[in-house]
């Protein structure tokens, strides 16, 4: 697995993760210092959202054009302009809303021009797809626990345009990490078509039930399931035993994540589609422990085992995706599939709050946890996604 190209793109995807998992707390932070409040941050995290949507699809494309590489180390390059230039900003006094609202999309468009690279790249650089998408997901997932720490040490240290400053830097890492990569991948023909290699793109995804079956659950469970557990969560958490305790949780579903990343390392099940969905049932415990209001530690238990489910499911289905589906067309069908993961979640984040106000946040979470569990029945239900097996991969 451990090839001096996947070394590479590991410390590469390692370092920008941990860039990414700050994110969100500097932005809250330097918001609010800015005087922006609540609304600025849900504007800018809107403005990065929206063009990762529209454009994911047109980035696939172009990565046949230009291929991965290329693709991924001009959307880092691009990150290290933009979140250097946000740095700059709150260093030297108080950025405008629309400055950040520019850079935000900005940083929206070049992740969108990164992000179907990755499942197109792993499967070239390494001899065990399945390993190599375990070990990615622990390193997220460490990164995802780190994060939020050092970028809150940071702000109280030296401010929030440090920790711009420092993500800026890894982008910079991340960017010499894949330069540094020897792997050729393969370019189409410049004349062809933009839209013609997206009605490809589309048929290919179109043609596989077991995708498609997945996608449009993770669209119902967007709205349902994904979007509604954090805003309600968080409410409900910190009502009932304070910040700090709703810190601990997040990171019990954090480690609950490595632990599912470890086992899908060593577990390779006949049928990997079937075994994530059958792992995924748990991830509503996360939703139900919260809608019961049980103890903190019953609470913190409920999330390192959704943790798990999601580690586990993560890892099976980027390893059924990436051995499945050719290599020709892998990094648009890739950007078919992750739009169509994201597009509906913040659907479900918006009508969370109504919803929860409506009828109740513990009702709202009791109905996730029971969609959870109806979802992944109806996808074991599905012979395209129960049937479908494994594949043996070599580097190529």
């Amino acid at each position: 697995m451990w090839t001096r190209d996947f070394r590479l793109f590991f410390v590469a995807r390692t370092v920008s993760m941990l860039g990414m998992a700050m994110m969100p707390v500097a932005a809250a932070l330097g918001m609010r210092e800015a005087g922006y409040g609540a609304t600025g941050v849900g504007l800018a995290l809107a403005a990065t959202s929206l063009p990762f949507v529209l454009l994911i699809l047109f980035g696939g494309v172009l990565m046949d054009r230009f291929t991965p590489r290329r693709m991924m180390v001009g959307a880092d390059v691009a990150r290290v302009l933009t979140q250097g230039t946000t740095a700059v900003l709150f260093l030297t006094g108080r950025p405008e809303l629309w400055q950040i609202l520019a850079l935000s999309a900005i940083n929206g468009v070049a992740g969108a021009m990164y992000s179907p690279g990755v499942a197109g790249t792993i499967p070239r650089i390494t001899g065990d797809v399945q390993r190599a998408n375990a070990a990615m997901r622990v390193s997220e997932a460490i990164m995802q626990l780190m994060g939020p720490g050092v970028a809150g040490a940071l702000v109280g240290f030296a401010g929030v345009g440090t920790v711009f400053a420092l993500d800026a830097a890894g982008f910079a890492v991340s960017g010499c990490c894949l330069v540094l990569m020897r792997y050729r991948a393969v370019v189409t023909e410049a004349g062809e078509p933009m839209l013609r290699k997206l009605r490809e793109g589309w048929q290919e995804f179109r043609s596989r039930t077991w995708m498609w079956s997945v996608i449009l659950t993770w669209v119902i469970f967007g709205i349902t399931l994904f979007g509604p557990l954090i805003p309600l969560g968080s409410e409900l958490i910190t009502a009932a035993h304070g910040e700090t305790a709703y810190g601990l949780v997040l990171s019990a579903g954090g480690a609950g994540t490595i632990i599912g990343g470890l086992v899908a390392m060593r577990v390779r099940p006949v049928r990997p589609l079937a075994a994530g969905a059958a792992g995924m049932v748990l991830f509503a415990v996360q939703p139900v422990t919260i809608a019961l209001g049980v103890s903190l530690p019953v609470l913190m238990a409920g999330h390192v085992v959704g943790g798990a489910a999601w580690g586990f499911w993560s890892v099976m289905w980027a390893t059924s995706v990436q051995t499945q589906v050719p290599g020709e067309a892998l990094n648009r069908v890739s950007a078919y599939e992750i739009g169509g993961s994201v597009m509906a979640m913040p659907i479900g984040q918006a009508l969370a709050g109504p919803a929860g106000a409506l009828v109740g946040a513990d009702v709202v979470l009791g109905f996730s946890g029971v969609v959870g569990v109806l979802g992944c029945a109806a996808l074991l239900a599905v012979p395209a996604v129960r049937g479908l097996r494994g594949v043996r991969h070599t580097t190529g």
